[in-house]
């Protein structure tokens, strides 16, 4: 990726994600995920001056199994993320892995024009990113 080739978030994040309501039990929100492979429930705004949250199943593990709590009674809004940091779709993915690390991120949502349009990852900027690039040099 030295060679001034530039990927952008846009290029590699998924656009697959689930939006769920703040106020679902963590029962009913992992019934309603529809991408079985997420790792991450993003959390609708409740109005426009509000912000989106985010979960990832790390936390629903750490803080209802874990602690035995049971999923029929804690509700998103309780253990999910939020504000939660987001990046511009077309930022290069080399800051964007740069800000994760620098912030302790793993994942977060792309918004454009204030809505979700994707989420990025660190497995998306390596293997569709960096891997890709790798692969387009041995051809």
């Amino acid at each position: 990726m030295n060679d001034g080739k530039l990927v952008r978030v846009r290029n590699v994040m998924k656009t697959d994600f689930d939006m769920i309501d703040g106020k679902l039990t963590v029962e009913d929100a992992l019934r309603t995920m529809k991408h079985v492979e997420t790792k991450t429930l993003l959390v609708d705004k409740r109005h426009d001056d509000d912000e989106y949250g985010m979960v990832l199943l790390s936390d629903i593990a750490k803080q209802v199994l874990a602690k035995d709590r049971s999923p029929k009674r804690v509700n998103i809004y309780e253990i999910m993320a939020k504000p939660v940091v987001s990046v511009q779709p077309e930022m290069d993915i080399r800051y964007c892995a740069r800000m994760f690390e620098q912030f302790g991120l793993s994942r977060a949502p792309v918004l454009e024009g204030g809505k979700v349009i994707g989420i990025i990852s660190f497995t998306d900027m390596v293997l569709h990113g960096l891997a890709a690039d790798i692969n387009d040099d041995h051809c």
